[in-house]
């Protein structure tokens, strides 16, 4: 028997092709969502720094999706014993088809299956709708290749309810368009103006930034930003384009001519520091050690003041320059050393030296002890320096036994001599003795006997001084 869309059923089979609203094998139980129908689509990754606008659903009336039980096809048609299959519409019984397959019973619950799975398609588009997912258009054109197969498709249920949803769907979907557009405007503009952003940004690090790495680091950021930016009007996009671009090789440029001038710098500072490495390596082996230590230092400051070499090079050197100082300095240290070793040695020769005249006494022999004390002044020049740390020790006893003869030969004057005034006339000759031989040896450069004169000239002086007290205390 043939139905109205001319296909028969058979006893075993259903039509050799899908009817408007008939599942497809393998195709999904009444009440449940169909594979392979219509899907929402991967929601995009959102671009940074741009707003998102609202979904299209929360501007557009909401169309609620119809997820119903399975439906009574009893209530909407019948299935004669003969197989053909009647629909109820409200313009009256309608037949859709035959049923060979079964019974009444069996035949109209097929036909039934078919109008709710039909109803699920209708759900779908009403899902689709109410999210805002996937394109307005496409959604209204599926609903109305619906509407237009459900006068001659082969179902039976409310036909007149199922009519009336997909009239929603195409109403709704017109509205939904509209806003789809408005919102892919506002997308579009928020896009553009985010893009600006960015060419402005870059434009500002092009003419302005010389912190070159974090820079250029900002510049390959903008441009991954860049690419994920989409939906811009060409021209537009292109005319942003340029200003980045722009942007980007003026600051290569910029950072170019900032690294030409760097390299220049270190060629004239690995210049200039070669010739300090030579300097260094001239005073290397002098034993002038304070000023050429007062080299060293000057060559320090002026190496700082150079600048930087490129990196191997000016490792290089100053391995060079350090090397030539250390040669100089270990050198100095190593006399110092000996130096201080004889130092030490002085000291014990000192002690030692003072040790073979504790018997100067001039309570018992002023003259002897006055001997005796010139001997022990004139061995312990002789010696020489001792370290700095020793040198008030030693000098204190020297100066006890020089006081206590001094204290001796005052005591005696006063009690002794008849003839102070001459006396002391005589102290202030050999003073001025004493200051002349000074003054002759200072001008032959021997101030070491200079200084010996002059603390004898300061010893007689002290004696003129104390003979003039005694005349005067008498």
């Amino acid at each position: 028997m043939t139905d109205p869309s001319g296909t028969t059923s058979s006893g075993s089979s259903e039509s050799a092709g899908p009817k408007p609203g008939s599942p497809k094998p393998g195709g999904p139980k009444p009440g449940a969502p169909k594979p392979g129908g219509v899907s929402q689509k991967a929601a995009k990754p959102s671009t940074p720094g741009v707003a998102k606008p609202h979904p299209v659903s929360s501007h557009v009336a909401s169309v609620t999706p119809t997820v119903a039980p399975p439906s009574d096809p009893s209530k909407f048609g019948r299935v004669d014993d003969d197989g053909t299959a009647w629909v109820t519409t409200p313009d009256g019984e309608r037949q859709i088809g035959s049923w060979q397959a079964g019974d009444a019973a069996e035949g109209l619950a097929h036909f039934g299956r078919r109008y709710d799975d039909l109803s699920t398609e209708v759900a779908l588009l009403e899902a689709r709708l109410t999210a805002g997912s996937g394109d307005a258009k496409k959604t209204k054109a599926a609903a109305q290749a619906l509407l237009e197969s459900i006068p001659t498709a082969a179902i039976i249920g409310d036909i007149d309810a199922l009519t009336r949803r997909l009239e929603v769907v195409v109403e709704h979907s017109e509205a939904a368009a509209a806003v789809a557009k408005h919102e892919k405007e506002l997308e579009r503009a928020a896009h553009t103006s985010r893009k600006e952003e960015l060419a402005a940004e870059a434009e500002q690090i092009g003419s302005e930034s010389t912190q070159w790495k974090h820079a250029g680091d900002r510049l390959r950021e903008i441009l991954d930003e860049w690419k994920t930016i989409r939906g811009v009007d060409r021209k537009v996009d292109d005319a942003l384009w340029k200003r980045y671009s722009k942007a980007r090789e003026n600051f290569n440029r910029r950072r170019g001519a900032h690294f030409a001038d760097l390299d220049r710098e270190r060629g004239a500072a690995k210049a200039r520091k070669e010739e300090l490495v030579e300097q260094a390596r001239a005073l290397s082996s002098s034993t002038d050690w304070g000023p050429t230590a007062g080299a060293f230092r000057d060559l320090l400051v002026e190496w700082k003041a150079a600048g930087r070499a490129p990196r191997d090079a000016d490792d290089a050197l100053w391995t060079n320059f350090k090397a030539a100082q250390d040669v100089f300095f270990a050198a100095r240290n190593a006399a110092a050393s000996e130096r201080d070793a004889e130092f030490e040695a002085n000291a014990a020769a000192k002690e030692e030296l003072l040790s073979h005249y504790t018997h100067i006494d001039p309570a018992k022999d002023l003259e002897a002890a006055r001997a005796s004390l010139r001997d022990l002044q004139e061995k312990w020049d002789e010696i020489g320096k001792v370290p700095r740390d020793r040198m008030h020790d030693l000098e204190g006893k020297l100066r006890a036994i020089e006081k206590t003869v001094r204290d001796a030969a005052d005591d005696q004057w006063r009690r002794t001599d008849p003839e102070a005034l001459a006396r002391a006339a005589q102290f202030r000759e050999r003073v001025a003795q004493f200051e002349e031989q000074a003054a002759k040896a200072q001008a032959a450069g021997k101030d070491k006997d200079a200084k010996k004169a002059l603390e004898q000239a300061q010893q007689w002086r002290e004696w003129a001084d104390a003979a003039e007290g005694a005349v005067g205390e008498r």
